[in-house]
């Protein structure tokens, strides 16, 4: 006799989905049973579960699952942060609240050429059950398409383009306007960001609740280095790894790889979601080491990291930061 889940079949030469209105209650609660164990819940299982029109009889998922995002993990933020911690501090001045961060702001219009790219970073409250974390502020900063950073790099000191903060609001998301940055010598393309309570605090760097970065897809970083301003970053690309990268190396970058969308022609979606716990102490910043190649020259990509000299600021003691 044909049967289904150890059940037999009360009518053996139909199709799954026309054995009966008690069979089909029956394949109901077998699934229901199963959503349970997994946490799910009836509510999980939609009215389509008694099977699909094709006869696959795939049950309809219509509830969301638990959000299972864990702590994004604490890592430095580099000889460049342009917080107060290492020389200049843009987020003290006026005008480093804004989306576009495209362009220079003060005494410089300066516009940063590259590929577009939309940065978007869903910020989870993970000591409130992992709720969307309203009102926090999100500074963001990265290197140009020559692998350059802005207020350190020799050149464009006096530039502070590829900066800026944006207030998360009530869905806990920041979203910037920016272009794709490049892969220098020695580092995984990346994006650093570190997390404030709120706007009022990100004048203290000491007071971030979370200091990361975000890594970009080999995939599209491919595309985008093909196209002109970015030759540099293909050779650089082809030495580096995601796993044999100093900052995203432990895990390959798992919790931190974006998923992206786009192409160089229209410009690049990235986004990443983040998740900060207020209840553990921040281990990033500033102060951390980032166990760069040894004896890497200043402005080469090691310690002082591309373009130029090291910043005028002081360095705290013990290892060189990482990029």
């Amino acid at each position: 006799m044909a049967t289904y889940q150890g059940r037999s079949l009360p009518r053996p030469a139909a199709e799954l989905v026309d054995q009966g209105l008690v069979f089909d209650l029956g394949t109901m609660a077998a699934r229901r049973q199963v959503l349970r164990a997994l946490g799910l819940g009836a509510a999980a299982l939609g009215l389509g579960a008694c099977g699909s029109g094709d006869g696959d009889d795939k049950p309809e998922v219509t509830g969301s699952e638990p959000n299972t995002v864990g702590e994004i993990p604490d890592e430095t933020a580099g000889p460049y942060p342009g917080d107060g911690s290492n020389g200049p501090d843009v987020l003290a001045e006026n005008g480093i609240v804004r989306g576009d961060i495209r362009s220079s702001f003060g005494d410089s219009a300066t516009t940063a050429e590259g590929v577009p790219m939309t940065l978007t970073l869903d910020i989870k409250d993970l000591a409130n059950a992992g709720a969307a974390f309203a009102g926090v502020a999100v500074y963001v900063w990265h290197c140009n398409r020559a692998g350059e950073y802005s207020l350190y790099s020799q050149g464009i000191t006096g530039e502070n383009y590829l900066r800026g903060v944006q207030i998360a609001g009530t869905d806990g998301r920041v979203t910037f306007t920016s272009i794709f940055p490049a892969c220098y010598a020695g580092r995984w393309p990346h994006v650093h960001f570190e997390v404030y309570p709120d706007e009022a605090s990100i004048t203290d760097a000491a007071t971030a609740i979370a200091t990361s970065q975000v890594a970009l897809p080999k995939e599209a970083c491919d595309k985008v280095f093909a196209t002109t301003g970015y030759e540099a970053s293909v050779t650089n690309l082809a030495r580096v790894t995601l796993d044999d990268d100093n900052v995203f190396g432990d895990d390959s970058g798992a919790s931190q790889l974006a998923t992206v969308t786009g192409d160089p022609a229209a410009g690049y979606t990235v986004s990443l979601v983040v998740g900060v716990d207020t209840t553990t102490t921040p281990t990033g910043g500033q102060l951390t080491g980032d166990g760069a190649p040894s004896g890497a020259p200043m402005g080469s990509g090691g310690p002082g990291g591309p373009g130029g000299a090291p910043p005028s600021g002081p360095r705290p003691a013990g290892p060189p930061p990482s990029r």
